[in-house]
């Protein structure tokens, strides 16, 4: 056998063209995946693939047929183009979606036949998957579960009888999609839970600059500004005990003691040493969900005691995953409330965050100078002094003017506006010009306490920086500037200190709205640990119930093979012995006997359609005109075709359910 239809004279018989119908659906296929991708493409490159996918569906609707390769090969190369010149290469996340989701569109011009509306088809299918890469979240998967319903509706229509038109309505073309897709939502779920998962993913898709959380291993004043209106989750919190007050909830990430006159960087001496001493006089326990961040810092509630499995803890307690953590993670933990950190102090460690850049600042110097003149060995006093001084003469905003090439002396002296990271920038500085240790901290303050799933809830916009001092007797202090500025930022959260600039002002704030969000994010985290946090650990958690503590491969293998013969099964049965009432004209048919039965003309039963329509119409004058279409369309349907085309059902369908048969008057 050769696999294809033989002409007479012996060639390949020519395949048929795809039905106007059948195309309509794969346009609309293509274009919801350009759609969910809207956000992941430069808005150029999806302004410009919806305009090529438009023109091609017009220009087919118009008669036409497939592209030249005059104009695809050019397109296809401009396209690669494009997406190296942008990305400056064609591997990786963004480029390589780019580039995927542009060779779909691409794929339509030539599109006319069978196979390729299945290629077409199976392409989309992928490239709406690789949507998951950018955002696993519970809406995100619904869209691209959504966007299978027109992939799965074009791949019905080309199993369809061909025609070179279609019209009617749409639902009878998505209608069975919509009943397998149901009919598959056992199978699925099963196939998650009992599939033998990997360890660690074959291939990681990590980010090129940024991670995800917002947080850098670099500070430079403005460089956080968009973390201050990204509401993403970055993690939950519960706590073991009653939780914190809002104004101690610091969760520790980068400690940076390297000033090169732009910005800070963590110094060498942190990785080098093993944890600094940590007296702790009082602890509290508590478990963190993690989001993804493809990163490998863990932020910590401070000060951490200790670090969690699969990560370590640095000199500065900061604490360091193995790998970049590409999907969420949920781990016990402990955070000293009172302590004394690093008591006595290393050369090395002082120099590092005494040193400061030649010619850096002069003005600030000579004020930090000042101060220590004036209050001699009093570290508490200077520290005291500078917090009056933000207190007194400085703006707290989102919006700072820009600063010039000496930041610190332009920020002193000149704008006096700023946010978290200008504030303990400045602190920092001044308190090295005053001869006292200090170092900056990154990472997040305050939070929203979700009443609903009683737990903290900490969003990229909690994203936070403020200063460590050391302090003779009494080690690393932790001072917060920013609270000098606006003690909300730090006693009420990000959200109060954003305030007047754009953010959760009036009903936005209301009570009603506050539920529903606390509602929505506890759907949220059950999806982040139920589904995107459902990994092989827990997966071989699965038979604990049954005995089996620690299900392997075949333990699961042999549970997925039964559980799929028992819906085998089930669907095998179901079919089976289902009431068999015919194909869908029957059933229509036999509606449009009960609706004349009623009427009082019964179908004999050795009468024929034709004939007993036929009578119909005679007893039914009235309606006639209405008995002999019906009749029409039914023998049409019957006995015309050995497949009957949608649309003369459909006709048929909504000529039956308009019928209104009167009763025989006798």
């Amino acid at each position: 056998m050769t696999g294809f239809r033989l002409s007479l004279r012996g060639r390949p018989a020519a395949e048929p063209l795809l039905a106007t119908r059948t195309f309509d659906l794969l346009c609309m296929t293509m274009a919801f995946v350009v759609l969910v991708h809207a956000v992941h493409l430069p808005w150029w490159l999806t302004c410009s693939l919806a305009v090529v996918l438009a023109l091609r569906w017009r220009q087919r609707r118009q008669g036409g047929r497939r592209v030249h390769m005059v104009i695809k090969l050019p397109l296809v190369g401009l396209l690669l183009a494009v997406v190296i010149v942008t990305n400056g290469t064609l591997f990786g996340r963004e480029p390589g979606t780019e580039f995927a989701v542009g060779l779909l569109v691409l794929k339509l011009l030539e599109s006319e036949h069978v196979r390729d509306a299945r290629v077409g088809v199976a392409f989309a299918c992928f490239a709406l998957m690789s949507a998951l890469l950018f955002d696993q979240g519970l809406i995100p998967s619904l869209i691209v579960s959504v966007g299978l319903i027109p992939a799965l509706a074009t791949l019905r229509a080309v199993e369809q009888v061909p025609a070179t038109t279609s019209t009617g309505a749409w639902g009878p073309s998505l209608r069975p999609v919509f009943i397998g897709l149901l009919a598959a939502i056992p199978l699925s779920v099963f196939a998650f839970l009992f599939v033998p998962r990997l360890g660690s993913p074959l291939w990681g898709t990590p980010d090129a600059g940024q991670a995800a959380t917002g947080l850098s291993n670099r500070l430079a004043p403005g460089d956080m500004l968009d973390l201050m209106t990204d509401d993403t989750p970055a993690m939950r919190v519960t706590f073991d005990g009653p939780p914190p007050a809002n104004a101690t909830r610091y969760f520790r990430a980068y400690v940076m003691q390297f000033y090169d006159g732009q910005g800070w960087s963590p110094g060498s001496h942190s990785t080098r040493r093993p944890p600094a001493t940590l007296d702790v006089t009082r602890r509290i326990t508590y478990r963190t969900s993690l989001e993804p961040s493809q990163d490998r810092v863990v932020p910590m509630l401070d000060m951490p005691t200790m670090a969690p499995a699969g990560a370590e803890m640095r000199a500065d307690h900061t604490v360091m995953a193995a790998r970049r953590i590409d999907q969420a993670i949920s781990f016990p933990a402990a955070a000293a409330t009172q302590y004394r950190f690093e008591a006595s102090l290393d050369d090395g460690v002082r120099h590092d965050n005494l040193e400061l850049p030649m010619g850096t600042g002069p003005r600030a110097r000579a004020l930090a100078s000042s101060w220590a003149s004036k209050y001699g060995g009093d570290d508490a006093a200077i520290a005291a002094a500078a917090l009056a001084l933000f207190h007194a003469d400085f703006g707290y905003t989102l919006a700072p003017e820009p600063l010039g090439r000496d930041r610190i002396d332009d920020f002193l002296f000149q704008t006096r506006e700023g946010y978290c990271e200008h504030f303990a920038s400045a602190f920092t500085f001044l308190m090295r010009a005053a001869g006292l240790p200090a170092r900056v901290v990154t990472g997040y303050q305050g939070g929203y306490w979700n009443t609903t799933g009683n737990y903290l809830l900490v969003r990229r916009s909690d994203a936070h920086a403020w200063s460590e001092v050391w302090m003779k007797g009494r080690g690393w202090v932790r001072f917060d500037p920013t609270a000098a500025v606006r003690p909300e930022r730090v006693d009420l959260g990000a959200e109060a200190a954003a305030a007047g600039h754009g953010r959760n002002e009036g009903w936005l704030d209301s009570a009603w709205l506050r539920g529903i969000r606390d509602r929505w994010d506890v759907v949220n985290q059950w999806w982040s640990k139920g589904v995107i946090g459902f990994d092989a650990l827990r997966q071989q958690g699965l038979l604990q119930p049954f005995g089996v503590m620690r299900a392997d491969v075949s333990d699961l293998a042999t549970v997925l093979a039964a559980g799929c013969a028992l819906l085998a099964a089930a669907a095998l049965g179901w079919a089976m012995f289902q009431r068999r009432d015919g194909d869908v004209v029957d059933a229509w048919m036999r509606k449009l006997q009960g609706k004349l039965s009623r009427a009082g003309v019964v179908r004999r039963a050795s009468e024929g359609p034709r004939h007993y329509l036929a009578r119909a119409a005679r007893a039914l004058p009235g309606q006639r005109h209405a008995l002999e279409r019906l009749s029409e369309l039914y023998l049409r349907l019957r006995y015309a075709s050995d497949e009957p085309p949608p649309e003369s059902l459909d006709r048929f369908r909504r000529a039956v359910k308009e019928f209104k048969a009167r009763r025989v008057v006798k």
